[in-house]
């Protein structure tokens, strides 16, 4: 028995999600979650790199340590509130903040800061980090990374399974009975509505969907944002917000050579990500739809995808048994412990890899 924390912080950069986990049974034990705010201005600053706002090389470092430092104190803050000894966490799995995700094209690469020496020396727990670049190297997506997980927690013999995470990307993982498992990113989730409602009326985002819900969908629109070419590769894919931004949406409004309505925007924008999962979803004929992430708590987005998809139960994986907004930086511990133990994390069926790897390069404390 050991414990695991898992460090989350996503395309959505809403939080830190921290978890702390053991996985000496056969599911997962849950023992503590929160997550914490990241800085404004550490916020700020990563929307703009991840946007390709010209930057120096003394930026980016400054940023990748920060992010060290933010990381480390929430661990520490997370034992302190909840009476965990840092001797008894056998390992931290943090992954970083993207902030840029390109693996196809010559020169393949991905990019996460927050520097996991600081983490480990900073909290004195051995750090994992850097969980995808192995499997590119071995020519691979490097992305989604969970879906091996998703199979140990909700494989089932007779019922098709789609894991769905709407964090600022939305990504599936395919689970057939008897089938390998699919995965990949289907496009954006909460990212091109968070950036819209924060533009028009300054907030994080749209609770439950409620401004979009005030619009009307301008289906002119929804068609030629739905002919991105994204949508037509073949998996294994992945991509993030270095293709779908601010920039992008506005690129799209001004091909429209139409006024549209903020209120009709953002009502679009939400039936942009419940018919861009739909249409992949709908490969398989029927199964039960397991959604966490922020989606999961937009009850419009949800309800739009079981209109959508009327053959399927759309349900939280709280439904399940597994708390939706934790199922991220639980995966990462559970890469962690997989890295320490020096077992495979990656599925090579779902990133194009040449083979299965350990993911994650270790940082020790001392």
């Amino acid at each position: 028995m050991g414990t695991y924390i898992g460090i989350m912080s996503g395309t959505s950069l809403d939080g830190i999600d921290i978890v702390a986990a053991d996985f000496s049974a056969s599911a997962p034990a849950l023992f503590h979650k929160a997550m914490y705010p990241f800085p404004d201005a550490l916020k700020s600053k990563l929307i703009g790199l991840s946007q390709g706002e010209p930057i120096t090389l003394e930026e980016i470092g400054t940023i990748d340590h920060f992010l060290g430092k933010t990381y480390a104190e929430t661990v520490n803050r997370f034992l302190a509130e909840t009476g965990l000894d840092p001797k008894d966490v056998l390992a931290i799995g943090c992954h970083g903040q993207t902030v840029f995700h390109k693996p196809t094209g010559p020169m393949p690469f991905t990019m996460q800061l927050g520097d996991a020496n600081l983490i480990a020396a900073l909290t004195g727990i051995t750090t994992v980090a850097d969980f995808r670049r192995k499997d590119m190297a071995l020519g691979g997506q490097g992305a989604p990374l969970v879906p091996a997980f998703h199979q140990s927690l909700f494989a089932d013999a007779t019922t098709s399974r789609v894991v769905l995470n709407i964090g600022g990307i939305a990504n599936i993982s395919v689970i057939e009975p008897n089938k390998p498992v699919v995965g990949f990113d289907t496009g954006p989730g909460n990212m091109l509505m968070d950036s819209w409602i924060n533009h028009h009326k300054g907030k994080a985002y749209d609770h439950d969907g409620e401004w979009a819900a005030s619009g009307t969908i301008n289906r002119s629109l929804l068609e030629q944002m739905l002919s991105e070419p994204y949508f037509d590769l073949p998996a294994p894919k992945s991509t993030g917000r270095e293709l779908f931004h601010q920039g992008w949406l506005n690129t799209q409004l001004a091909l429209l050579n139409e006024a549209v309505s903020p209120e009709d925007v953002q009502a679009t924008l939400l039936a942009f990500t419940a018919t861009s999962i739909a249409n992949d979803v709908k490969s398989i004929s029927e199964g039960e739809l397991l959604v966490c992430g922020g989606g999961a708590q937009n009850a419009a987005l949800m309800a739009s995808l079981q209109r959508l998809l009327p053959r399927w139960q759309v349900m939280p994986t709280d439904a399940k048994g597994i708390d939706g907004d934790s199922l991220e930086a639980l995966a990462f511990a559970w890469l962690a412990k997989q890295a320490m133990e020096g077992k495979p994390g990656n599925m090579p069926e779902v990133t194009g890899a040449s083979r299965p790897c350990r993911l994650g390069a270790i940082y020790y404390p001392d």
